[in-house]
């Protein structure tokens, strides 16, 4: 009898431990939710068909570029070269389109064959030599920041074909074209984390690399994998961008490795590697999406906007961190 009333509490407290933990899970879903009525209430043109459908344009880079960042942050890493990637990727798309009127596919395909590779230069550094991710990104950015200024010589490029405007600011019934790409996007990297076993791989780098190591993982191949998928991803972001604002600038990444990584650390993945999903990322993709915008609305300044948006990483990053020390307790 005292076995199966021990059995019975012990199943009891495996329910109630799975119900917290998908409340958790889904947390970040109820908080945008939450942010939507509270604008909404605050400016009623919030929710307007055409002002949602503009937020989702606004963080379609975002995005895009946040699934390469969430494969990096996955094994605890990071990559501060990613909104140099989305500059230096405008730039040479530009100058390949207009200095060489090379053809816009090829164009397109060139600069994000480019952008990858930046990516494996950056597993290079990280995987082979050693460099902690924090140096060796921040090293890439430097260089292809500076690159960026060089080609362009600071003044913008513009002059693209008709067609090329199509990706950024086309529209597939009433839905824009790059917001389409970012859901298919989110969709890729979805099958590569969670049907694939190159994304069990991600997970376990992530969670113990020695351990990964001692089970036949190739570690370094992984790292240069997941650094050449957040290059992909990056310049992808950079080539609708450019297409959006149909004009290339020297600083037209600047800053974007910033918002991308508050969107992945608010949609929950562990700073420290081994946890996170991409549908969570998404919702956090949305939250920043829905915070400028509604703070827009409301006549909040530039200067306010990143000051939340700090608040708001340092609270994510926290929270993780107290998840983390409970659960090594």
């Amino acid at each position: 009898m005292k076995t199966k009333v021990t059995s019975g509490k012990s199943g009891k407290s495996k329910s109630g431990n799975g119900i917290m933990f998908h409340m958790k899970d889904k947390a970040i879903w109820l908080v945008f939710i939450f942010l939507c009525i509270f604008f909404a209430f605050a400016n009623n043109r919030f929710l307007a068909p055409d002002n949602l459908l503009t937020i989702l344009l606004q963080v379609s880079m975002y995005g895009i570029a946040s699934i390469g960042m969430t494969f990096v942050i996955l094994i605890a890493g990071i990559d501060l070269s990613a909104g140099s990637i989305i500059t230096i990727v405008n730039i040479v798309c530009a100058w390949l389109m207009v200095r060489f009127n090379m053809n816009m596919w090829l164009a397109v395909l060139c600069s994000l064959i480019m952008s990858t590779l930046i990516g494996v230069f950056n597993g290079f550094m990280v995987s082979t030599i050693g460099m902690p991710a924090l140096i060796a990104t921040f090293a890439s950015q430097t260089i292809f920041e500076g690159a960026a200024y060089l080609l362009s010589g600071g003044t913008p490029i513009y002059g693209f074909t008709p067609s090329f405007k199509v990706i950024g600011q086309g529209k597939l019934g009433p839905i824009p074209v790059p917001i389409i790409i970012m859901l298919l996007c989110f969709a890729a990297g979805s099958f590569i984390l969670n049907k694939t076993y190159f994304g069990r791989y991600f997970y376990a780098v992530g969670g113990n690399e020695e351990a990964a190591k001692l089970s036949g993982i190739r570690v370094g191949r992984v790292k240069y994998l997941i650094y050449a998928l957040a290059g992909f991803f990056a310049g992808l972001a950079g080539i609708v961008l450019l297409s959006r604002t149909n004009s290339a600038q020297a600083t037209a990444g600047k800053g974007y490795e910033f918002d991308v990584i508050t969107c992945v650390v608010l949609g929950g993945v562990s700073v420290n590697g081994g946890y996170g999903k991409l549908s969570n990322v998404l919702a956090g993709v949305l939250i920043i999406g829905a915070l400028t915008n509604g703070m827009i609305l409301m006549n909040v300044s530039s200067y306010m906007q990143m000051v939340v948006k700090g608040i708001i990483l340092i609270l994510a990053v926290g929270f993780d961190c107290v998840q983390r020390n409970r659960r090594t307790v």
